[in-house]
Parts: structure tokens; C-alpha cells; sequence
């Protein structure tokens, strides 16, 4: 178990003259009043009157003063991390605060002083070539939680994306754009890009203020060279850099409209980190649900917060009189923050869920051989076909998880046909049932009043109330009940009048008249059916389109495989090519290294040659020169 590493970092006091807002000085001014915060190292506390208040002092792993640059509290606080992550552990840092506080600076940076984001990119590009025992595959994305809803900054357009988790990949965002790097330019490039896609806006306390947090996730895998073995375990690590946005109070931000209901949003998921936060400080048995799934921001940061991972908190603190509310806020969530406990181990997958696996045995081979003034060319198409492949397999994953979807949807349907059409025929039965037992209509069947006698009689009919689907009922009833009536009726049974019981003579009273109204059903059966065979069509319609959908999804994932297909066979003939280009460069090295030796043998030749006319002409030049002095001597001897 490893606990939360926990910092505080005070911002410089705001001055009177407006500063830029990327700077660690922001606009505003502050005075000086009777109390005031102390900082030391390791400890922080607040004065009244240069007098300790009692419970308002806290001990942190580090604390930072205004003139302590973002290269040291990199240095102090993240660089571990780094090392963490390429070595196969989850990391995460984050910077939390008040709105004004500084948490961007601290993440962003500037220009003068880069800010941790940055730093870690670079650092881990250096820490990878450093390892050169093993082979890195690297890739990024950058999102936005903007009213509780996740943008993709990478991508115009790519907005409220879903959340997912699967037993792979743990929690993730679905369709969100990865990009594969190669080296820390790449990077910042993309960031850029990211930054310039972001919610801003401007508030009293903060000419651009953040209304959205921002995560920027780096997945790192990594696998030792030269593995001859296909099951070797690969290094799989994630690192979240999160720039929160700040709480607010709405009456010194005097945000409105639009600025208010980001306000809203950004301090109820605020609120619901504290509740992680704290829940996540409780002791084992006293700690109940963690409510993770409230907010989007845990639930994407679950196992930072409480799982997986090494964590750093970064909290920033503004240092006027007039902000120690919220200054206290912050220290509160941090000293809670600090007691929080994470298991990091280190994340080895033996299966091929591993993007660098499954391009590792098509591209190995490829950068071995990749030499002189082609080199350049072919990474970047390397790089390009692992970003179409990456992005392809994306693809497929999201269709097939549509294809799913779309499958419970159409197993959804069908139960429900079914169980209307189980009803249908219940509703049918129970309506024939009802309308032979209760219906007024019935009445119409009684002997009329003209036809009754003195004695009454009882006879013994047959049982077809109990078989509803043969209803003896004649769809028209008419006003006297005749003889064929009554045999049909009885199906058919002629009355024996020796069942007949014969009752005394009495003089029956005359039947009151029936005045009240019939009353009619709530639904009637034809429009019951008609419904439920409108419902039962609608459903077969609903259940059609599924299945249609699910044809053309299942079209678009064969055609998605025939592109990853072909994506390969390029790739595999682009090594080919490069195999048969490099060939031919052999050949003519040991063409030109053959010519070279032969050129070579004749410079060796010619100069044998040169030496030996050089010693000729020497030896001529001497004779001719003993010849002259010759001359000359025989010529002073003549008188």
C-alpha cells in the first residue's frame, strides 16, 4: 500500500496592475489584514494577529511558497511518476484549487517556465530511450468534461461520448480519438490543438478562467527487444495529467447565464470528489458506498483515486485574507486527500490485447533494416500505418459493440412480441368471458315479461361457460328469445321436462323496469384487438429495422476487416519493397566497393609507374647535368 502524495502551492498575492492570465500573477488586488497564512517546508498554518488559530495548521509532503518554479515541484512530486508509468505503473497528477489559484500555470506552464504536462512529456520520451532494452509503443488523447459531458479535443464535433468498462481495457471513453507518437513534438503539437478546443471564459476573479477539466491520458506499453517468445508479458501503463477546473463562489465571480450553469457543474463534481475523497479516508470498516458513478470525473479517475495507480495532488491556494475560506477548503480536502491509500502494481498482460503486440511481429523486422536516406520516409509510414490500423480496430471495436447492442435490442423485441401476443390471446379470452358473465346485454336473454308464468321452473343447461372459446352468445341479440334461440343456446340439447322442477302456485310481481343506462365497457374488444394489432405491427416494424441495422453493421465491420486486411498487405508489401530496394542498394555498394578496389589498383599501378619515370628522369637529369659541367670544363681547357 502506498499513500496519495500530497502538495500545497501558494500563488504570488495579486497585484494592483491587471497580469496575464497564464502567469502565476493574475489580475486583481488583495490587501493585508489581521490574519494570514504561515508556511514552512512540510507545514502550513493560519495567524490571527501573529497568533496561532487553534485546528487550522497542516502537515503535507510538500509545500510551496510563490517563488518556487514548476520544474521543481515537477522534480519533487511527478518525476517519480514518470519512472512509475514507463516501468509499467499507473500514474496520475492533478492539480486542485479554487478559481484563480494558479492549477493551470501549474499543469500548462508558460513559455519561461514549462508547466508539469510538458515537462512529463518530454521526460518520458527521454526515460524511453534510456531503456534500451525495450521497445516502446505510445499513444495519446486529450478530453474535456464540460457540463458533465466529455468532448474529445482531439476532434471537432466529437462530443458527450460515452463511458464503458470491460474487463481489458477497465473504464474507458468510447470513441475517443488515440493518437500514436513518436517523440515529444508530436506531442505538444497535439496539445496545442487541444488547448485551442477547450472551454474558457471570463469571470471577475479570472480574465480566462477554465470552465471544463481536462484529462490527457498517455497509455504506454512497452516489451522487452528481441523476445523470442510470443507469450512474454507486455507493460501496460496509463498516465492521466488533470487540470481541474476551479470551485467558485457565485458572489465573487458574479458569474451569469451560461458562466453560471458552468459554475454549477464544475462544483457539484467537485463536491462529488470530496465525497470519494472522503469516503476513501475512512477506515476500512466504517467505509460504505463509494460513489463513484455520481460524477463522470470519478468515475473516469476510479482507480487513480482509489485503485491502481500512484497519485499525486497538486493543490493551489490563493494567499489573500479574503480567500482563506476557501484557502482552508482546499487544505481540508488535501489533509483528507493525504490518508488515502492506493495499491500500485505493475501492469504485465500476457494475451494479445496489446496494440504493440499486434503490430510488433509485422514492423520488426521492417525498423531493423532501416538504413541511409530512406529511414526518414519509411518511420513516417510505419507511423502512419499503425495510426490506420490503431484507428481501424477502434472501429471495429465500436461496431461490434453497436452489433451488441443491437442484438439485445432485437432479443428485447422479440420477448416483447411475445409477450403481447401471450397477452393478446389472454385479453381475448378473459374479455369473451367477461362480456358472456357481466354484460348488461345478457338481459336481453331473459324470458320476456309476456311469456312468464306463474310457475317457475329451473332447467339444467349445458356447460359451456366453461369453455370460453365456444361463446354460444349469437352476434345479434335480438328482443324476444324464440325457440331456435334457446337451441341455440344449448348447443343443440333439448330440455327434458322430466328434470323440469315445478315450483308452487304463486302470482309473481311485475318486473320494475330497468331504467338505468347500460353501461358500456371500458374498451371495446374490437379496439382492444385493433390496439394490440397496431402495437404487435409497430414492434414487428421496430424488430425489422434491427435487424436491417444489424445487417448493414455487420457489412460495415466485414468491410472494416477487408481494410485492416489490406492495411496489412500494404504493410507487408511496403516491406517487401523496402527488402527488395535494400538488395538492390547491396548490389551497388559492392559494385561501387568493387570499382573502388579496382580504381584503387590502378592509382597503385600508375604510381609504381610515376615512381619509376620520376627515377628515370633523375637519372637522366644527372647525366645531362655531369654533361653540361663536362662541356663546360672542356671549354675553359681549350687556349
Amino acid at each position: 500500500m502506498e499513500k496519495i502524495s500530497v502538495a500545497v502551492r501558494f500563488r504570488p498575492p495579486k497585484s494592483s496592475v491587471d497580469a496575464d492570465a497564464d502567469s502565476p500573477s493574475f489580475s486583481g488586488g488583495g490587501a493585508v489584514g489581521n490574519r494570514e497564512w504561515r508556511i514552512d517546508d512540510s507545514g502550513i498554518s493560519l495567524l490571527h494577529r501573529a497568533v496561532p488559530v487553534p485546528g487550522t495548521s497542516f502537515v503535507f509532503d510538500h509545500v510551496f511558497n510563490e517563488s518556487v518554479t514548476n520544474a521543481r515541484i515537477y522534480g519533487l512530486l511527478v518525476r517519480s511518476l514518470i519512472r512509475g508509468a514507463v516501468d509499467g505503473f499507473n500514474g496520475t497528477a492533478f492539480a486542485y484549487g479554487q478559481t484563480s489559484s494558479g492549477k493551470t500555470f501549474t499543469m500548462n506552464g508558460s513559455g519561461a517556465d514549462p508547466g508539469i504536462i510538458p515537462l512529463a512529456v518530454r521526460d518520458i520520451f527521454d526515460t524511453a530511450a534510456e531503456a534500451a532494452d525495450r521497445e516502446f509503443l505510445i499513444r495519446v488523447s486529450y478530453m474535456e468534461i464540460y457540463n458533465e459531458e466529455i468532448n474529445d479535443l482531439l476532434t471537432l464535433g466529437s462530443e458527450k461520448l460515452p463511458i464503458h468498462e470491460s474487463l481489458e481495457r477497465g473504464v474507458y471513453v468510447s470513441g475517443l480519438r488515440e493518437e500514436i507518437v513518436n517523440n515529444a513534438e508530436q506531442v505538444l503539437q497535439l496539445l496545442e490543438l487541444g488547448e485551442a478546443n477547450r472551454h474558457f471564459g471570463e469571470t471577475n476573479m479570472n480574465v480566462r478562467s477554465s470552465r471544463s477539466h481536462t484529462i490527457f491520458r498517455m497509455v504506454i506499453e512497452s516489451s522487452a527487444k528481441h523476445q523470442t517468445n510470443s507469450e512474454d508479458a507486455i507493460r501496460v501503463s496509463i498516465l492521466n495529467l488533470v487540470d481541474l477546473a476551479g470551485s467558485e463562489r457565485i458572489a465573487k465571480t458574479g458569474a451569469d447565464g451560461v458562466r453560471l450553469k458552468e459554475g454549477k457543474h464544475i462544483n457539484k463534481s467537485l463536491m462529488i470528489l470530496g465525497n470519494v475523497i472522503n469516503k476513501l479516508s475512512e477506515n476500512g470498516k466504517q467505509r460504505g458506498h463509494i460513489p463513484y458513478r455520481d460524477s463522470k470525473l470519478t468515475r473516469i479517475l476510479q482507480s487513480a483515486l482509489g485503485g491502481n495507480a500512484k497519485t499525486s495532488i497538486i493543490c493551489t491556494a490563493a494567499p489573500e485574507e479574503i480567500h482563506i475560506e476557501e484557502t482552508r477548503g482546499t487544505l481540508q480536502f488535501a489533509s483528507r486527500a493525504k490518508c488515502v491509500s492506493n495499491c500500485a502494481q505493475v501492469n504485465e498482460i500476457l494475451t494479445d490485447a496489446a496494440l504493440l503486440k499486434r503490430q510488433k511481429l509485422e514492423i520488426e523486422e521492417l525498423r531493423k533494416k532501416l538504413q541511409g536516406s530512406h529511414s526518414e520516409v519509411l518511420e513516417q509510414l510505419i507511423l502512419k500505418q499503425r495510426n490506420d490500423m490503431h484507428k481501424s480496430e477502434l472501429e471495429r471495436d465500436r461496431l461490434a459493440m453497436e452489433l451488441e447492442e443491437e442484438r439485445r435490442l432485437r432479443e428485447t423485441l422479440e420477448h416483447r412480441l411475445a409477450e403481447q401476443k401471450m397477452s393478446q390471446n389472454h385479453n381475448d379470452t378473459d374479455i369473451s368471458v367477461e362480456q358472456f358473465a357481466d354484460s348488461s346485454q345478457l338481459d336481453i336473454l331473459k324470458t320476456p315479461d309476456s311469456k312468464r308464468t306463474p310457475d317457475g321452473f329451473v332447467a339444467s343447461r349445458s356447460r359451456y361457460l366453461k369453455d370460453a372459446e365456444f361463446s354460444p352468445i349469437p352476434e345479434n341479440l335480438g328482443s324476444v328469445a324464440d325457440e331456435d334461440l334457446w337451441m341455440q343456446l344449448n348447443k343443440g340439447c333439448i330440455t327434458d321436462l322430466d328434470m323440469l322442477e315445478m315450483t308452487s302456485d304463486f302470482k309473481c310481481p311485475p318486473f320494475p323496469e330497468d331504467t338505468t343506462a347500460v353501461v358500456p365497457l371500458e374498451e371495446p374488444i374490437d379496439v382492444r384487438c385493433l390496439r394490440l394489432e397496431t402495437a404487435c405491427s409497430s414492434d414487428r416494424q421496430q424488430l425489422e429495422d434491427s435487424k436491417a441495422r444489424c445487417t448493414t453493421l455487420e457489412k460495415e465491420l466485414e468491410l472494416l476487416k477487408e481494410e485492416n486486411s489490406s492495411l496489412r498487405q500494404e504493410l507487408s508489401k511496403s516491406k517487401h519493397d523496402t527488402d527488395h530496394e535494400k538488395e538492390g542498394l547491396i548490389k551497388e555498394l559492392e559494385t561501387e566497393r568493387s570499382k573502388m578496389e579496382e580504381l584503387k589498383q590502378d592509382i597503385r599501378l600508375f604510381s609504381q609507374a610515376f615512381s619509376q619515370r620520376q627515377g628515370h628522369l633523375t637519372s637522366l637529369h644527372t647525366k645531362s647535368k655531369a654533361i653540361v659541367e663536362n662541356c663546360k670544363a672542356s671549354r675553359v681547357a681549350l687556349p
